[in-house]
């Protein structure tokens, strides 16, 4: 069932606005507040937080749910700054809670969001602060600091988001992009069910402090917060590779830098992949450019960091995960050279990027999981097909 155009405009709406949102590890309120707006918008959804503080996300007719519920998940933190103390009069101590490399920080401008408002300001230098497990930095500020707070959030200075080109460049697609495409398949799967279809039992759960080693996700698991036998499915923006570009469509992680995702739940997602699209995600040896489905899709590792995946699967739950191709991951800029120390310019926070069309294709085959995800892959039907058709080779 295709989505109308204007509900595709709607729902870059909710990516625009909610990528902009400032949230940090531990600080997630603004976007909490968001969810709990949009779910307020939605006679037929609940909302509801666990001990340790994620949000989850329901259906209310559905009762009590199946006894295999899908649980989308998504992170609600970016890399960013807290206030940690107030120096001087317009000095600020600030952490770092998420991975940015020491050589964009040096002279960047950032903008602490105070209560009565935002406030720019420059990092000068790093803090020796051993006992702390983040980086930390002094912001010294435009003006004063009366008014700042402990624990206010701070961001880097960036241009308001913008679609331009097919993408969007924006201050947090990691992970709120992901956000917004949850939200935008519960939105049209409700739609669906209002209008008679059949959907399976799918719930949303939005984690806290995934970019300080998976706090929020470890929580849900050791509180119990996830239902015994339920098929997650972990959303994230992951770093663009030249084999997984930006605009190649979503990706179905097997895997990350840390571990393999559950095989054949990774498997269904990936054959729900190939119903939508109508084909595979990549040319096979015998295909040309031009077999592969307009609709396209990926399938990879990316190895290039780690998510929340590996951590359902290593609390021993069945979890996969699907991403979106990002560009200046974690705001970093001409990151490869940066590494490579082959850059020519100093290293520069930039606004991140995704593709509208990747982020479409991800509500697309999200909303296929939560019409129909099959128990298992198409491997063993598959194989079993071969068999019958093919054994007489071995003779006898």
């Amino acid at each position: 069932m295709a989505i109308p155009e204007e509900r595709r405009r709607e729902h870059v709406a909710w990516l625009t606005e909610v990528t902009q949102i400032p949230t940090a590890a531990g600080r997630e309120s603004r976007v909490v507040a968001f969810i709990e707006r949009w779910v307020g918008q939605r006679a037929d959804l609940s909302l509801r937080r666990d001990r340790a503080g994620n949000v989850l996300v329901g259906r209310r007719e559905a009762g009590g749910g199946s006894s295999r519920p899908i649980l989308v998940t998504a992170h609600l933190d970016h890399p960013a700054f807290v206030v940690e103390r107030v120096v001087g009069p317009a000095t600020l101590g600030l952490s770092f809670r998420g991975g940015v490399m020491d050589d964009y920080f040096p002279g960047t401008r950032v903008v602490v969001h105070a209560k009565s408002g935002p406030l720019g300001g420059v990092v000068t230098e790093k803090l020796d602060e051993p006992t702390s497990p983040f980086t930390n930095w002094l912001v010294d500020l435009d003006g004063s600091a009366d008014a700042v707070a402990v624990g206010d959030v701070g961001t880097w200075d960036l241009p308001a988001g913008e679609v331009s080109d097919g993408r969007l460049h924006t201050n947090a697609c990691d992970d709120l992009a992901a956000v917004a495409a949850a939200l935008a398949m519960m939105d049209e799967l409700g739609r669906q069910n209002r209008e008679g279809e059949a959907i399976q039992d799918v719930r949303l759960l939005f984690t806290l402090a995934e970019e300080v080693g998976f706090i929020g996700a470890i929580a849900a698991c050791r509180e119990g917060t996830i239902p015994e036998g339920a098929r997650l499915i972990a959303l994230e923006n992951s770093r663009s590779f030249p084999d997984s570009p930006i605009g190649g469509g979503p990706i179905v992680r097997v895997g990350d830098r840390m571990s393999v995702f559950s095989p054949a739940l990774t498997a269904a997602v990936a054959r729900r992949a190939q119903d939508v699209a109508g084909g595979d995600a990549s040319v096979l040896a015998i295909q040309k450019e031009s077999d592969l489905p307009g609709w396209r899709w990926q399938r990879k590792l990316m190895a290039g960091g780690a998510c929340e995946a590996s951590v359902f699967c290593t609390y021993g739950h069945e979890a996969t995960c699907l991403c979106l191709p990002l560009g200046n991951y974690h705001n970093m800029g001409d990151l490869a050279a940066v590494q490579a120390g082959t850059n020519t310019e100093p290293a520069t926070i930039r606004r991140e990027c995704i593709s509208i069309s990747d982020f479409a294709g991800l509500v697309d085959l999200l909303v296929a999981c939560g019409r129909d995800l099959p128990a298992t892959g198409p491997m063993r039907e598959k194989f079993e097909k071969l068999w019958q058709e093919r054994s007489f080779v071995l003779g006898g």
